[in-house]
């Protein structure tokens, strides 16, 4: 981050008087001390130490014959226990007619409770030991989390192993969750940045693509009990499933109790990833008209990479020199010297096991949108031409590893990450090699990936505002295809026949 000094500069007068007029000036001057230099300002004095090396607390990592993956991590600061269990298979694993199983199951799951414990009982208990069970699902996983003082682990664990292996999904609990999508279906064209935020990932990813997927009301409607039963006896499995628990305990005595409760669980089908083929967004401007603004939401995207991809270094330096920050090149042109967006930015996306996103976004008002999307290419363009300065590069790196190194600063979050790499086949020195792969990246590095994976003629320009009040038409910028966010209604009946 930089600092700004204002410093007072003295003023020197020509005189207009010839000579005279410059002989007082002169001997004016002699009888003035003479300038005195700026001194250096104090912070610039403060010696700026490399950053050591990054030697995480590594968890105790156990694998049990069935399968299972154990992570124990000892945190003594506090007499707390969370535990977390992490289940492959998601919402891309999910029948694309029945998009939404898996937000349904991850909270019909909690809610409903067991046959020993309905919902509303499990809430009561844990609340009297200010403790928490929560269940969810998301796109590669669905989880169970739990969190309770060190006395109560041996109860509040005892309950979230009874919900995990006798879970009593209710027919009034799917239901209210059934209303809760539904309520977000109905709303979801009501803010134009995540108008243009959807869209432009859906763009990107492709239609039908798992990984971007929009539920429906019909989709949501056709989920039933059965479907969540269904899915929760595929899913749990030790094979399928990771362990993770950090706090106040001994490491011993809790792999015993772990051992115990899962040890005799018998493997089951393993989840896999979809096989998804991805193809670069077709080129071209996708409009999105809402009348009912005075700005622009703009999106320009493409497909990113891959966390093990050789080249991630480099294109995370990359990013940095484009949008990481105030000092990037994006917001130093686009907002700071043209004056053309009240927000930009971007990042160059990168996922554990499919291409991430590479976009780049503005806010801008209605007359200026062609205008910022020129600019915003612009400077996409001089990535591939203008190579990071060293004051560029050197920032960047700083910027990267900075932020990177207060991303695992404590024992909790080593863990999940580390439960994050197992989950998806990557080393466990994964976080290690990354302080070094980023202090490797020269100027020619980034030249070269940014002409390797950048290519303005595959990214897709996502536009949300009101055409009407646009400076210059969005056609100067090329063909225009309309984007139809029409919300289908639902089927008739529909609910009443999924229950």
């Amino acid at each position: 981050m930089t600092k700004f000094g204002w410093m007072i500069l003295p003023v020197v007068m020509a005189g207009a008087m010839g000579v005279s007029a410059g002989a007082q000036d002169v001997s004016a001057s002699a009888k003035q001390p003479a300038a005195k230099q700026p001194a250096a300002e104090p912070w610039a004095k403060i010696p700026i130490p490399p950053l050591h090396d990054f030697k995480p607390v590594e968890p105790k990592r156990i694998k049990l014959e069935n399968g299972l993956t154990i992570f124990l991590q000892e945190d003594h600061e506090l007499p707390f226990i969370d535990g977390a269990i992490l289940i492959r298979g998601g919402s891309r694993n999910e029948p694309p007619n029945k998009t939404g199983l898996v937000s349904l199951y991850g909270e019909a799951w909690r809610t409903s409770g067991t046959a020993k414990n309905s919902g509303e009982q499990l809430d009561d208990m844990l609340a009297l030991k200010a403790a928490s069970i929560e269940t969810g699902g998301g796109t590669a996983t669905t989880s169970m989390h739990w969190s309770s003082f060190k006395q109560d682990f041996d109860q509040v664990f005892g309950l979230t192993t009874d919900l995990l292996f006798h879970p009593d999904f209710k027919a009034d609990k799917l239901a209210l969750g059934k209303r809760e999508i539904d309520t977000g279906i109905a709303r979801r064209n009501d803010d134009a940045a995540e108008i243009a935020g959807r869209e432009a990932a859906m763009i990107a990813y492709g239609k039908d693509n798992p990984y971007d997927r929009e539920e429906e009301y019909a989709t949501v409607a056709a989920v039933s009990l059965h479907d969540l039963q269904e899915w929760h006896d595929k899913s749990v499995a030790p094979n399928n499933m990771i362990v993770a628990v950090s706090g106040d305990f001994d490491s011993a005595a809790m792999e015993t109790k772990l051992r115990a409760a899962f040890g005799g669980m018998k493997p089951g089908v393993e989840i896999e990833k979809p096989a998804v083929t991805f193809h670069d967004p077709a080129h071209g401007v996708y409009f999105v008209n809402k009348t009912d603004v005075d700005q622009s939401n703009i999106y320009i995207v493409g497909l990113g990479t891959e966390r093990n991809n050789p080249d991630y270094y480099a294109l995370s330096v990359m990013n940095e020199v484009f949008s990481g920050g105030f000092g990037s090149r994006v917001i130093q042109s686009v907002r700071t010297r043209l004056g053309l967006a009240y927000n930009v930015g971007g990042s160059y996306g990168a996922s554990y096991d499919h291409p991430g996103l590479f976009v780049a976004e503005a806010g801008t008002k209605s007359a200026s949108t062609v205008a910022a999307i020129k600019a915003i290419l612009d400077e996409i363009g001089r990535l591939k031409t203008v190579p990071p300065t060293a004051a560029e590069l050197r920032s960047a790196k700083d910027e990267v590893l900075n932020s990177f190194i207060f991303n695992y600063d404590s024992r909790e979050k080593t863990l999940n990450e580390q439960v994050v790499l197992a989950l998806y086949g990557y080393p466990p020195d994964f976080l290690e090699k990354y302080k070094a792969g980023i202090e490797k990246v020269t100027s020619a590095d980034v030249a070269r990936v940014a002409n390797k994976y950048i290519d303005v003629n595959k990214l897709a320009v996502v536009v949300v505002g009101n055409g009407s009040e646009f400076g210059t038409p969005l056609r100067e910028l090329g063909p225009v295809t309309d984007v139809d966010i029409t919300i289908p209604p639902p089927p008739a009946g529909a609910m009443a026949k999924a229950e």
